[in-house]
């Protein structure tokens, strides 16, 4: 059992997480958020590479995906550490990695091995391509896995090169992923004390989010295309303008779209025949985004925010960073938290969610800031041993 005391739904959890970049370790965090005590394994000084990664003159990117957190510094290439890594591992409930399939293997650290000492070890596999087919061995990052799982060639205008959303979607679903099976994971080894090997790949993480685009092939031989920011057949739900920037408004369901009609004083619209039902107001998508567009902007956002919230039409600003610190309602739900650091002073990030009744995750500690840092810790407190 952890000495640390989370009171999260997973105190008592031992995680050793030995990735880097972001699939396995924002797996590490999404675990550590809910209680789990997490002892990240990086290379001798160097460290994990995302403690550099970021924008602004200090990335603060490390701050976020290592919190709650410690740090033992281990060369996973040498015998030593390997030795130690395994001493760690048989203390621990679950293993998250995201190398190469095979390179724990070849590290000595065979999963078939390390669960003859550890029965109940859950491992958390993390890849670009998973553990086994004709792909395993390539090397796969979060963008290949967009663009294999079909998000990529959606994501875009239809006249110009496929799209990045903007974040590392790739990583980060195959990190959930990843976290999902070893919670499914602990609930079997609760019935059966057994543990199992976690393989989530990041092509399937996305392929699996892609709603009905390899059903629509299958069944009618229709296949989704580029299409900025419109949807084909959802109508209205769009970006529209206004006079100080743009408002998203979703209106696709007849009753919404009747409530919308009303509050631009053109009720008439919910019974004509070219707008009454889905389908025709898909037929009409452009013909009826021009519509709105027209009446969003004779208003400032603000203006338009009050009748949408009056009309009860889903709708939203689209925020960026300054926004979010700016509402009270990210405020009043503690969306974002602020966190003492050693070097920052202090930094606001994401919360912890989703948020649990009764055993509410939390940001206990923060990153690491050193490599290493906690390895006479860990080491005394998991293996009653000095450094």
């Amino acid at each position: 059992m952890s000495e640390t005391g989370s009171g999260g739904a997973l105190e008592g959890i031992r995680v050793v997480e030995m990735g880097q970049l972001i699939a396995g370790p924002f797996c590490g965090q999404l675990l550590g958020d809910m209680g789990a005590e997490i002892v990240k394994l990086e290379p001798p000084v160097t460290g994990d590479q995302m403690r550099n990664w970021g924008q602004g003159d200090k990335p603060s990117w490390w701050r976020v995906i290592a919190r709650n957190k410690y740090s033992v510094a281990v060369d996973l290439r040498s015998e030593e550490g390997q030795v130690l890594a395994r001493e760690l591992i048989a203390k621990a409930d679950i293993l998250i990695e995201n190398f190469r399939p095979g390179t724990l293997e070849k590290w000595n650290l065979d999963p078939a091995e390390l669960r003859k000492t550890n029965p109940g070890l859950i491992i958390v596999r993390v890849s670009g391509y998973g553990q086994t087919g004709p792909y395993s061995a390539r090397a796969g990052f979060g963008g290949i896995g967009e663009a294999m799982g079909g998000w990529r060639g959606i994501v875009g205008y239809p006249d110009l090169p496929p799209a990045r959303m903007g974040v590392s979607i790739g990583d980060t679903l195959a990190a959930t992923y990843g976290c999902m099976g070893a919670l499914a994971a602990l609930h079997h080894r609760g019935r059966t004390g057994e543990g199992q090997i976690v393989d989530s790949a990041l092509y399937e993480a996305v392929l699996q989010v892609m709603e009905s685009t390899v059903s629509d092939y299958s069944a009618s031989g229709t296949k989704r295309r580029r299409t900025g920011s419109t949807l084909p057949g959802i109508a209205p739900s769009n970006v529209y303008p206004c006079k100080d920037g743009e408002y998203l408004i979703g209106a696709n369901q007849d009753g919404v779209f009747a409530r919308l009609a009303a509050a631009m004083g053109r009720p008439e619209l919910a019974s004509d025949e070219n707008y009454a039902t889905h389908r025709a107001r898909g037929a009409r998508q452009a013909e009826l985004d021009a519509l709105i567009g027209e009446w969003t902007a004779t208003m400032t956002i603000a203006e338009l925010e009050a009748k949408m919230v009056e009309a009860g039409v889903p709708a939203g600003r689209v925020y960026d960073a300054e926004d979010m610190l700016a509402d009270p309602h990210f405020a009043a739900r503690d969306a974002l938290v602020t966190v003492a650091d050693a070097e920052f002073g202090e930094v606001t990030m994401q919360g912890v969610f989703p948020k649990l009744s009764a055993t509410p995750g939390s940001v206990r500690r923060p990153a690491p800031l050193t490599v290493g840092q906690d390895g006479a810790e860990v080491l005394k407190r998991w293996l009653g041993r000095e450094a």
